[in-house]
């Protein structure tokens, strides 16, 4: 069975464990989840402004956010992305994936590492740095000292031009020091969460310093969000059957879903996922735990669980299908290593036939999968895949009952660790728990 679309959905080895007729039996949920959805008639439905990706910005944004993108292009070496989470997560995504200079753009903020925060601050050293520090509030603490470590690589003159501030439209600590600073400032918008936001100018400014085609990438997304308002129908809307599959393999005992690729610039992309679900439908104890495997690599290390391990897998392929570069397998005229059955033909082809033999081998093994086929990997065609997936996030979270939007077990490391750094307002230490001695 195929659905046929801009996204197309190969679900052939689903079957036995999913059929059509299954998913058939979930559509009226999904229908009801799906419209409730786009009509905010939902938990969370203050959080549903990614649904429109073309309104996102506002003319006057979208012209003052393509101008800092050009002068900081034309008059700097560098970009250090500050952020954590859905603030970062989502540009390198797209960066990794389509541009020709990702190195151009770097990231900090996202850990606490002494060793990382040494090493980036020698590797920009003589550099013509620009700052992008997002954060909606300016006191996450991975941000916010990050941003501390990082500022002084900006000349004292250039801060105003080179340091660019994406937060809060009308407050909030970061916001009152770019205004202090003279910063130029984008929009956090109140109406889209993080892992949601890599459409906004949380996403858009990185990745068009990075010379991706932001405006095809909209487009892209804005097409596909026609494509999945066109219909409620799972079986002619590809957002809506990977919603119902997920939906209906969790319901037959299966806990773990596998994204996989064969495209080492889609690595990001897959970490990007991670996020989007695991942190969206992860709640009340229930959900589809989110991992990811880089094929072929990790068919030399994870290849062996995923075959023969705990029957507890379901595996999503994202599979590009045209457009990588033209390059052959060389011939030898001593064929030493018995390679020269395969000389003439396209990597990419090599590469294709992998991934077919290892979709038919992990449904052999028991592990049900499916295929997201993109014709190639380009902006406008990346934009679909990631609104698709947002889209099929938001739905599979309300057939599952939880808000798709909020994120209220995050705080809980956040509580334990303000304690003990001594952050005013949070005296007192953490809970005790009773600990095993044991002795070597």
């Amino acid at each position: 069975m195929s659905i046929k679309s801009p996204i197309t959905l190969d679900a052939k080895y689903l079957a036995p464990n999913l059929t059509a007729e299954m998913v058939a039996e979930r559509s009226v949920q999904v229908s009801a989840c799906a419209r409730n959805l786009r009509e905010a008639r939902c938990a969370g439905a203050e959080f549903t402004g990614w649904l429109s990706p073309a309104e996102i910005l506002t003319s006057d944004e979208n012209s003052r956010l393509n101008a800092k993108i050009a002068q900081l292009r034309k008059e700097t070496d560098m970009l250090v992305v500050i952020g954590i989470g859905g603030s970062y997560l989502g540009s390198r995504a797209v960066i990794e994936a389509l541009s020709d200079c990702p190195e151009q753009v770097v990231y900090a903020g996202q850990n606490i590492s002494a060793d990382y925060a040494t090493k980036l601050i020698k590797q920009l050293s003589g550099k013509r740095v620009a700052i992008n520090v997002i954060s909606k509030s300016g006191t996450t603490t991975e941000p916010a000292v990050a941003f501390r470590l990082l500022k002084q690589l900006v000349p004292a003159d250039k801060q105003s031009e080179w340091i660019v501030a994406t937060t809060d439209a009308n407050k909030g600590s970061l916001l009152k020091l770019a205004r202090e600073m003279g910063c130029a400032t984008f929009v956090v918008p109140d109406t889209i969460g993080g892992r949601y936001s890599v459409l906004s100018a949380v996403g858009l400014l990185p990745i068009g310093y990075a010379g991706v085609d932001i405006k095809a990438l909209v487009q892209g997304a804005a097409e596909c969000a026609k494509l999945c308002a066109g219909s409620d129908d799972p079986l002619k809307n590809p957002a809506l059957f990977y919603a119902a599959a997920r939906n209906v393999l969790y319901h037959q005992g299966y806990s773990t879903e596998l994204l996989a690729n064969f495209e080492p610039r889609l690595h990001t992309l897959a970490e990007w996922w991670k996020q989007l679900f695991g942190e969206s439908e992860g709640k009340q104890n229930i959900g589809l735990f989110p991992a990811a495997v880089d094929f072929t690599t990790d068919l030399h290390s994870m290849g062996q669980y995923v075959q023969e391990g705990r029957r507890n897998l379901i595996e999503s392929f994202v599979i590009i299908d045209g457009g990588e570069p033209d390059l052959t397998v060389p011939a030898w005229d001593v064929d030493a290593d018995g390679m020269n059955y395969l000389a003439g033909k396209p990597i990419s082809w090599v590469n294709q036939m992998a991934y077919e033999a290892t979709a038919a081998a992990h449904r052999d093994g028991g592990v049900p999968n499916l295929t997201i086929h993109l014709a190639e990997l380009s902006a406008a065609s990346l934009g679909a895949l990631m609104y698709m997936f947002e889209y099929a996030c938001g739905v599979s979270c309300l057939m599952q009952g939880v808000n798709p939007f909020n994120q209220p077990g995050v705080e809980a490391y956040k509580l334990n660790m303000f304690k003990l750094l001594g952050k005013p307002g949070y005296e007192g230490g953490i809970a005790a728990v009773e600990a095993v001695e044991v002795k070597f």
